[in-house]
């Protein structure tokens, strides 16, 4: 019997892979946990929380006052804002008595506010056409 210690060649690549694997496992595991650590959001504190709180006021007082206040969206088209109640009146006056002008007036209005754009300029031929 041969006392020599028998190498299998197979088992040594199988553990070769296997640690591989397992050193790969853990290069990724570490960088997801530095990827996580670097790009976390700072936590909110006290003045970042009030920074917020004053731009969210902001916001709520510049559409109260859209809504709430007659304005021009674009004078040298012609087109207003209106609070709501003038609006619905308005569109309860012109609707109420003959809907069918009320819609032709309605649609001439979006047609003013939002014109068509121009037509695109035609491509030059190409050379290689």
């Amino acid at each position: 019997m041969n006392s020599e210690p028998r190498i299998c060649s197979g088992c040594t690549a199988k553990v070769a892979y296997a640690i591989a694997i397992l050193g790969a496992i853990l290069i990724v595991a570490f960088l997801d946990h530095e990827l996580k650590k670097r790009t976390q959001a700072p936590p909110i504190d006290a003045g970042r929380a009030e920074e917020r709180a004053n731009d969210l006021a902001e916001i709520r007082n510049a559409e109260d006052d859209a809504l709430n206040n007659a304005g021009w969206v674009d004078p040298t088209k012609g087109v207003v804002r209106l609070r709501i109640e003038d609006a619905k009146s308005l569109m309860i006056e012109t609707w109420g008595t003959n809907a069918a002008a009320g819609r032709s007036n309605l649609l001439d209005r979006v047609a003013k506010a939002n014109p068509p754009p121009p037509p695109a300029a035609p491509q030059p031929k190409s050379e290689f056409e």
